[in-house]
């Protein structure tokens, strides 16, 4: 089974049930993987989430059943999982730019946001360098926030931004005065921690250091990264981003490795003293189930 048809599967499971309560976790059940690994590998194809995709499906096909029935626009909100006709017309005019009243008389543009497919993986060919590794288990000292991932791609960005003007960080760099620690060789840490709980899809997004003893430092939480294999990637603050949409776009369908459960993403900053921000190097640790014959 390729991750190319366990992703069409997932595809057409949303396509077959736009008319119903469509959850992520059902959704991820099909592709045969967690919410957050779906998730990543969903916007890292499609450059959207899947909640939005889904969203901007349903009001595509409400669309359609506004112009070719006689079905009342109550019914319709119903029908595509809206509780009342505000929400669905707030909705409907947030993606078609008119309410529903106006766009069943016709004669008006509508936006229509076409079905993704998956295709198949590594067609351009291009490489990926990478190592599997074994880290022991440790912990790190620093600041949580929760987030859903639609709200993450939307705001998390901007909430660390703000955060790293604070007197909170820098008195948490001042923790180990931004010298490498002894696993991860790195003076400050991000790890995505996946929040496996119903149907919901939440992870949190912890910012901090890694601590050398368990001792709670006032303001701060302790977190604790169990031990794991990892595929390990590098790359630098201006491409970050690029190498995170590659390892999920298309590095797991190319290599068949697969994400391990609830552990979380690690990536670590290892600042140029008087480079700019964009060319510090970035390392990213993805949890992975190591493969027969895999070395690190």
């Amino acid at each position: 089974m390729t991750w190319s048809q366990r992703m069409n599967w997932a595809i057409e499971y949303i396509e077959s049930n736009l008319d119903s309560g469509l959850g992520i976790e059902d959704v991820a059940k099909v592709a045969c993987c967690s919410k957050y690994h779906f998730h990543r590998m969903f916007f890292a194809k499609f450059k959207i989430t899947c909640t939005e995709y889904i969203r901007r499906r349903k009001l595509t096909l409400a669309a359609v059943e506004l112009l070719n029935t006689n079905k009342s626009i109550v019914d319709i909100a119903i029908k595509y999982g809206y509780k009342s006709p505000n929400a669905f017309t707030r909705a409907f005019r947030h993606i078609h730019g008119i309410n529903p009243s106006i766009a069943r008389l016709g004669g008006t543009a509508l936006s229509s946001y076409k079905r993704v497919y998956y295709s198949q993986d590594n067609k351009t060919g291009e490489s990926m360098d990478y190592k599997i590794i074994d880290v022991p288990e440790f912990n790190i000292i620093g600041t949580g926030k929760s987030f859903d991932f639609e709200s993450f791609v939307k705001d998390g960005p901007k909430f660390w931004k703000g955060y790293v003007g604070s007197k909170e960080y820098k008195k948490l760099t001042q923790l180990n005065d931004g010298r490498p620690c002894p696993i991860t060789n790195s003076p400050l840490l991000s790890a995505y921690f996946p929040i496996e709980n119903g149907r919901r899809d939440e992870f949190l997004d912890v910012l901090g250091v890694e601590a050398t003893s368990r001792d709670r430092l006032k303001g701060f939480e302790t977190y604790t990264v169990p031990s794991s294999t990892y595929a390990e990637f590098n790359c630098t603050y201006k491409t970050s981003m690029k190498t995170n949409r590659s390892i999920y776009g298309s590095w797991f369908s190319s290599t068949g490795f697969e994400r391990d459960g609830s552990k979380p993403d690690i990536v670590a900053y290892f600042p140029i003293p008087f480079r700019p921000m964009n060319e510090m190097h970035i390392r990213w640790w993805i949890p992975v189930i190591r493969k027969k014959g895999a070395k690190g």
